[in-house]
């Protein structure tokens, strides 16, 4: 029985959930096992809900009902409006971002596990923006689950931008490498070396595997003498990770010199 029409529930003017860029690491479980990532939350990205807004197609309809039916929510005579601060396709959780604003404007108030398993249910995939501290969870994207409570991290800067064409989330596609290894040496005390040389390493693979373009990344980093490197497994997201405050002052024109757009800087870690 289809649910009844409801007025948009009583939400703030402004209801905003950050996006993230990219992944630390993201690859298999072993050769047959499950997909897995670890998330890089990106607070200069996001997805705002209001009333105020234009329709827009970062949500259809049709999700919009499934998210409602999954959730239990009311299906609002008038979807609130959207608007995404990252490009889709880019590797940024724009799609995730827009169902968890969409669900709390709606009134859900239920726990971050059940909206994952609903976010997921819609998409056929999932980031884990509903969590704080995505960066502390190995998630498993395609079924919206966490695998794996992990350590807090060191803090470290980021600067990146996009870079080559985008790449919408296939929620059949499980051509990712094995980070078995990776993940294991993934332990508490992980330094910002050792943080920077696994996200280089996932990065590198999943490259090998599915980039066959020549990506300027590795070469920035080392260039700007970056710890490491990391990227948007499926997307075009593309950042340089540093220890704090030693990002060169030149380093956002050369990012854009080599073609990267929309460049941004956020720092990532620590305990708090």
């Amino acid at each position: 029985m289809s649910q009844s029409l409801s007025p948009l529930h009583a939400a703030p003017t402004r209801l905003r959930v950050a996006g993230h860029f990219g992944e630390l690491m993201q690859g298999r479980l072993g050769p047959d096992g499950p997909l897995a990532l670890i998330s890089l939350p990106c607070p200069a990205l996001w997805v705002e809900c209001a009333g105020s807004f234009p329709a827009d197609t970062l949500i259809s309809a049709e999700r919009l009902d499934a998210l409602c039916a999954a959730l239990t929510l009311p299906r609002p005579i008038r979807a609130p409006g959207l608007n995404a601060t990252m490009p889709p396709g880019g590797g940024a959780g724009s799609s995730t971002a827009g169902l968890v604003a969409l669900a709390r404007a709606l009134g859900f108030t239920g726990t971050p596990e059940t909206l994952a398993l609903a976010c997921a249910r819609v998409e056929g995939a999932s980031d884990p923006l509903m969590f704080t501290h995505a960066e502390r969870l190995l998630f498993a994207p395609r079924t919206g689950r966490i695998l794996r409570r992990l350590p807090a991290l060191p803090r470290f800067e980021v600067l990146g931008g996009f870079f080559g064409p985008v790449q919408r989330t296939d929620p059949q596609d499980v051509a990712f490498p094995d980070i078995a290894d990776l993940v294991a040496a993934w332990q508490p005390g992980l330094g910002l070396a050792a943080l920077a040389s696994l996200a280089s390493q996932s990065a590198r693979r999943t490259l090998a595997l599915r980039g066959p373009t020549p990506d300027p990344t590795e070469g920035l980093a080392k260039e700007l003498g970056a710890a490491g490197w990391m990227i948007a497994h499926t997307g075009n997201a593309r950042g340089l990770i540093f220890a704090p405050e030693t990002i060169p002052p030149e380093a956002a024109d050369t990012l854009r010199r080599a073609g990267f757009a929309d460049v941004v800087q956020f720092s990532g870690g620590g305990d708090t």
